[in-house]
């Protein structure tokens, strides 16, 4: 969550000259990549600090001459224990568990240091963006507090303005991984929990009265209205906004109100995105010397009984779990380029839909999906034994779904966005989850609301789902992996399922592990064989013996890194559920699925 300064913390700031000035956490800009920029990706110098010494003194309370002040010392009448001019340095975006073995298994804080020249220009704001820095960041610019964010997969930023001098000028970040039981995810999870910056850093610049976000989505139930939404940074009244889809010959202008947004509808009927047609359109923004564009596609989505409707036509959701982990190699996508390959095996496996678990992935992801026709499951990392009696947690999850929303808002292929995973029934629990699917409703209205819920056996092999939050979430989802956990593969013959909500369903996990390149005619457990067989029989049972489903996200793509998994030779570190290993290798089980979807 958003983290107010302390008194400590405060009295820390105001040391030195009376002047200093901070700057907080901002609303988030929206579409940053279509702004003024100005890149501090590269590389950063770093200082592995795992007790905090460079921020807390030691009765643990802030220090006033902390590794953000970095003071200048000659070693014989002044001295101090780190040395940023001399420390090594680590490329950013990246993270510190894949950049240096010795860290592989670091999980505490780290300092980056990063110089670059600035040259304001009269009548421009300066942002400071982080893409994501995992978990907590402490952010210092010329030695004085810009802010902080918890949460390690969404955007933040902070008006930098008056921090910033012309010439050289100093970023530091002290990022701290550690997760807890208050956290959001707690520390208790599937994955390996990368440490760092993880994507971009850069300084966005605009100007003193701009746009800070827009909206633009077909108006409920017509598909010849498109509703536009500008809102501006100041609550300014009668401000001109412009907005202009070319191709559509739209060219339409109207004033702010009191709270400085403008909202209206324009008439145009734009070709409907769609998996097999991902027609995006340019669109400009502009609001007084400010200006944006982006490309953005129009579509709808909504349910009717069990179907889900795209375009007002059922289609079922062919998709695919992704974690974001590069192929080919371990750590965090960084990358277009990643992304795209990635999400190229989901289209050779046949997909048009991916559940994008169990965070919000890189921005360039959700991107580079809606360019290839892929729909999108966007999830905040509400995951297994959050402290739902909490309000702080409650308070960081709500600002982590709010910033993933504002984030991905205008991208079409976004048709679910989804509040937890297996999470543990009880009252404080449904009342957490209600909320914030609640409050996703109430900020947007064209999209969807699902959460992954767990199956409730009716007897040892009929199954259903039986959650309190049916009545909050559009779409029931459900993770089930039979079979693999606690049960022999021979067991999903005899299963069947009896699901009472009428909502659209989704299977939104299965699978079982395999490692690559690994065979048994006994068709053992770990091999590819077992694993393919496995897909069999879920695929004949689902064909079978369950209810109509709107789709099906099996897990997963690839073979991820996890923390859990610690079984010699079969694991070693990673979760094997992958369809494809962290290689590149197709398991037998790929084409399984691959073919089943191509019969759908």
């Amino acid at each position: 969550m958003k983290k107010l300064l302390t008194a400590a913390v405060a009295a820390l700031i105001a040391w030195g000259a009376a002047a200093q000035t901070t700057a907080g956490l901002d609303p988030l800009l929206q579409n940053v990549y279509a702004r003024n920029t100005q890149s501090l990706n590269g590389y950063w110098r770093y200082v592995v600090d795992r007790i905090e010494v460079g921020y807390y003194d030691y009765r643990h309370q802030p220090v006033e001459n902390g590794f953000f002040v970095e003071p200048q010392v000659d070693n014989v009448r002044t001295w101090k224990e780190y040395d940023f001019d001399t420390s090594p340095v680590m490329p950013v975006p990246g993270d510190w568990n894949t950049f240096d073995e010795r860290l592989s298994l670091y999980d505490g804080a780290m300092w980056f240091r990063r110089k670059f020249v600035y040259r304001p220009q009269q009548g421009e704001r300066t942002f400071l963006y982080f893409g994501a820095v995992n978990y907590d960041a402490k952010v210092f610019v010329n030695g004085r507090f810009a802010g902080e964010h918890e949460g390690g997969f969404t955007p933040f930023n902070f008006d930098v303005t008056e921090l910033m001098r012309p010439g050289e000028n100093t970023v530091m970040v002290m990022a701290d991984s550690q997760l807890s039981p208050r956290t959001v995810p707690v520390d208790n999870y599937d994955w390996c929990n990368y440490g760092g910056i993880l994507r971009d850093v850069m300084l966005v610049t605009v100007p003193q009265d701009f746009i800070r976000t827009y909206k633009f989505e077909l108006q409920r139930g017509t598909r010849d209205r498109i509703r536009v939404e500008v809102k501006l940074d100041k609550a300014l009244a009668g401000q001109e906004v412009t907005v202009g889809i070319p191709e559509l010959k739209v060219n339409r202008s109207a004033v702010t109100d009191a709270d400085g947004v403008a909202a209206f509808e324009v008439k145009a009927s734009p070709e409907l995105w769609s998996p097999e047609n991902p027609r995006l359109y340019e669109v400009t923004v502009a609001a007084g010397a400010d200006r944006v564009s982006d490309r953005i596609g129009f579509r709808t989505v909504e349910t009717r009984g069990r179907d889900i409707l795209l375009n007002g036509k059922e289609i079922f959701l062919k998709g695919i779990c992704i974690h974001d982990e590069a192929a080919f190699r371990d750590g965090r996508i960084y990358s277009a380029e990643e992304c795209r390959t990635l999400l190229g095996w989901a289209k050779e496996l046949g997909c048009n839909f991916v559940r994008l678990a169990h965070y919000p992935h890189n921005e360039l992801m959700v991107r580079e999906a809606e360019r290839m026709g892929l729909l999108v499951w966007d999830e905040i990392p509400v995951y297994w034994t959050i402290d739902f009696s909490s309000d702080e947690s409650l308070a960081n999850a709500r600002n982590q779904l709010d910033e993933m929303m504002e984030r991905d808002m205008n991208r079409a292929n976004v048709i679910i966005w989804s509040v937890a995973n297996e999470t543990p029934h009880s009252s404080e629990r449904d009342a957490f989850l209600s909320s914030l699917a609640r409050y996703a409703k109430s900020k947007d209205a064209s999209r969807l609301v699902s959460m992954a819920m767990e199956k409730s056996p009716k007897s040892p092999t009929v199954f259903s789902v039986k959650d309190n939050m049916n009545e909050y979430v559009d779409v029931i989802s459900v993770n089930q992996y039979t079979g693999w956990y606690g049960e022999h593969i021979d067991v999903i013959d005899r299963v069947s399922w009896e699901i009472d909500y009428d909502k659209p369903i989704v299977m939104s996990e299965v699978g079982a592990e395999a490692l690559a390149g690994y065979h048994s005619e006994e068709m053992k457990i770990w091999s590819e064989e077992y694993q393919a067989e496995f897909y069999r029989k879920t695929l004949k049972m689902i064909d079978e013996r369950m209810p109509k489903l709107a789709g099906i996200t099996p897990w997963i793509l690839k073979d991820f890194r996890s923390t859990r998994r610690v079984m010699p030779v079969y694991q070693e570190g990673y979760n094997r559920k992958g369809l494809v290993s962290e290689r590149g290798e197709r398991k037998e089980a790929f084409r399984v699925l691959q073919q089943w979807y191509k019969d759908k």
